[in-house]
């Protein structure tokens, strides 16, 4: 079962709905950050309610950690990674 990182940065409007579907997966660690353990499944499914969610400028980061040695990291929605500039 991969553990799972999951952060997100959406309208304040949506930070309730978000924060309760990221509940009923993940554990709360900070603000919009969550982690934990799920299944494929699970994970897919979760991507698929945020989506759902998001809208505008709103986006999700998940970190997938498959193994020590491998992070896999998936981004619904708008990545702020690919606004910035580094050389």
């Amino acid at each position: 079962m991969p553990f799972c990182i999951a952060v997100y940065d959406v309208n304040q409007k949506r930070v309730g709905k978000m924060l309760k579907l990221f509940r009923r997966y993940l554990t709360w660690v900070q603000n919009s950050v969550f982690e934990g353990d799920l299944t494929v499944g699970q994970l897919k499914q979760l991507q698929l309610e945020a989506d759902a969610l998001l809208q505008d400028d709103d986006g999700v980061v998940f970190y997938q950690f498959r193994d020590e040695r491998y992070v896999e990291r998936i981004a619904v929605g708008t990545d702020e990674v690919n606004r910035t500039r580094f050389l």
